[in-house]
């Protein structure tokens, strides 16, 4: 199972102390490349959720997801919802961008207590990859169920499939590099959800958890992103970022071969690097776990 990210963003499970201002364009741009996935996943929802009032995006980054939901329902006022200030600068900038300024707010604090400041209820909230960075993801849940309007909708984005850039065998190394790297994110991972404040160990079985927190009408589908080699410079550009925030962030864990590998891999000189080689892709799957709360 793949965690990415609260933003959408990082492969290698960086959620210690992090700089999201200076994350900013990193975040931006990597869900910019996945629009095609989220607009599939938006229309998903948007076949049973019908006309909202109120769309909340809890932990919305730069606003990316925002500004497709408020693009997605034309009807709906979209309250994106962070704990980091300037990532919320960001997404009130790109809905004045696209038009969607006078319906489009933004609202400051800690999940899922910050919750509690919407002026009313939500009839979609939607939560893509920040309920896992919550101690207590049970509790998370029927927070964010609370603040549902009857009959209203909560969607969140947890689970999927590490992604993959490079072919098993490489010509070069190992074959399988990208799997022992998922080991060592799992691990990490793990470490994580450990550390945070009121940890609570639970089954991520999120249909059984959604239902836990009150809601039914519980189902849930995969969404793929599948940019085929050969990739543009845009992919390109975003597999070099991944695999360099993997080599920061997980270089110390991987045995001395591995880390070569990678080394040579990021090395722009090298012709057999993912600057070059002509079998880079981007495949990814995110899944999308939905719920509603009972009229």
């Amino acid at each position: 199972m793949a965690h990415d990210h609260k933003h959408d963003h990082k492969h290698a499970h960086d959620h210690g102390d992090i700089d999201w201002a200076e994350m900013a364009p990193l975040l931006e741009s990597e869900a910019e490349l996945f629009t095609p996935l989220y607009e599939r996943a938006l229309n998903w929802l948007a076949k049973e959720v019908t006309e909202p009032g109120l769309i909340v995006d809890a932990g919305s980054g730069p606003g990316v997801i925002s500004c497709l939901f408020a693009e997605t329902f034309p009807g709906a006022r979209v309250v994106a919802v962070d704990g980091s200030g300037p990532l919320l600068e960001r997404a009130r900038d790109r809905a004045g961008r696209q038009g969607a300024a006078d319906r489009f707010g933004t609202l400051a604090g800690e999940l899922p207590g910050v919750l509690g400041e919407l002026d009313y209820p939500a009839d979609l909230l939607w939560a893509s990859r920040s309920i896992h960075h919550l101690g207590d993801q049970a509790a998370a849940l029927a927070a964010c169920t609370e603040r549902l309007a009857p009959g209203g909708t909560l969607a969140v984005m947890e689970g999927g499939l590490p992604p993959r850039f490079l072919p098993r065998d490489i010509g070069f190394g190992r074959p399988g590099l990208q799997a022992r790297i998922n080991v060592v994110e799992e691990e990490r991972f793990g470490r994580m959800r450990a550390d945070l404040p009121g940890s609570v160990a639970v089954v991520e079985d999120w249909p059984a958890l959604l239902a836990s927190a009150g809601l039914h009408h519980t189902r849930s589908r995969t969404f793929l992103l599948d940019l085929p080699a050969p990739v543009a410079d845009r992919s390109r550009a975003h597999v070099v970022t991944a695999l360099t925030r993997t080599r920061e962030v997980i270089g110390e864990y991987l045995d001395a071969d591995d880390l070569a590998t990678l080394d040579r891999l990021l090395d722009p000189d090298d012709k057999a690097s993912v600057h070059h080689r002509p079998d880079v892709f981007v495949l990814a799957a995110h899944t999308v776990h939905a719920a509603v709360r009972p009229v």
